[in-house]
């Protein structure tokens, strides 16, 4: 079938309107996924937050349920396995019988020294990283696959991070950063440039079935991941930012709504990131000329 503009609907409120999605959203109680499940609520979509911690989970959901106009519910879920996935997925299935959106957003960090690195921060963050990402869609799919089509497609939206593209040494110096002066996060990079080829592979699996993945990469923004450094060192990672600030939840919120919209629905295995210029440029500015 063929279109022009003459026939289309391009007005904002047509591309944008998100009053039928239906998303689950992984790690939604704090963060990022906290900031992307208050974007579909105040857009007056049906949303499912899942993570461990159930009184995060209450706190975010009554918030969320006060500011409307669509809808917060919660479900108890530990992803560290394919069992724990499996138990989300069927837990969905029971509450909702179709999903539109998928965002894949639980994750943990591990900072440690380089040469006395444990094991167990390997096989948590590949786990939680990559492997949760690989079992939520495959479990998911039936439910995405609900009402998509050509025009409407299904979609996922994985949260991977820049350092899984970038390939400096993640060694924290003297002057701090997102973990103590001398450790780094050796595991996590790896992780998440495995999430964001993973993607890639989900992105050509589930095109031909009209579901659409992309994945972000987000730079410094406020969640429990970056407590340690943005109380301890937040100059040195505003140094780090040609515009003087981190990352917010408009940031974060306006780019999960564009994934989701019929305004990208014609966009798979897009790496989009999301860090105001902070890797492109390698910028390294003057500690006190924090605008924050």
């Amino acid at each position: 079938m063929t279109h022009n503009a003459a026939k289309d609907d391009l007005s904002v409120s047509n591309l944008f309107n998100f009053s039928s999605h239906i998303a689950l959203v992984t790690g939604g109680g704090t963060g990022l996924g906290e900031m992307a499940a208050q974007a579909f609520v105040q857009n007056s979509a049906h949303v499912i937050i899942a993570s461990r911690k159930e009184s995060e989970l209450k706190s975010t959901s009554d918030r969320l349920n006060k500011l409307g106009p669509g809808k917060c519910e919660y479900i108890i879920a530990d992803l560290k396995d394919k069992a724990g996935c499996e138990a989300l997925c069927a837990e969905v299935k029971k509450r909702v019988d179709r999903l539109t959106v998928l965002v894949n957003n639980t994750g943990a960090t591990w900072g440690d020294d380089y040469y006395s690195f444990p094991e167990s921060g390997w096989d948590k963050l590949m786990a939680l990283n990559v492997k949760n990402i690989f079992y939520m869609t495959v479990g998911l799919e039936p439910l995405l696959l609900k009402g998509a089509n050509a025009d409407t497609p299904g979609r996922v939206i994985n949260i991977a991070s820049m350092a899984g593209i970038q390939t400096t040494d993640v060694t924290t110096g003297e002057a701090g950063g997102l973990s103590a002066p001398g450790h780094g996060t050796f595991s996590y990079g790896p992780s998440k440039a495995a999430c964001i080829h993973l993607t890639k592979m989900q992105a050509s699996k589930l095109a031909p079935k009209n579901i659409m993945c992309n994945v972000i990469c987000p730079g410094v923004f406020p969640s429990r991941m970056t407590n340690f450094g943005l109380q301890k060192y937040m100059d040195t990672l505003v140094s780090g930012q040609p515009t003087g600030r981190i990352g917010k939840p408009s940031d974060f919120g306006g780019l999960v709504l564009f994934l989701s919209s019929a305004g990208s629905a014609h966009m798979t295995g897009n790496v989009i990131e999301i860090d105001g210029g902070s890797t492109l440029t390698g910028w390294r500015g003057k500690r006190n000329e924090s605008k924050i």
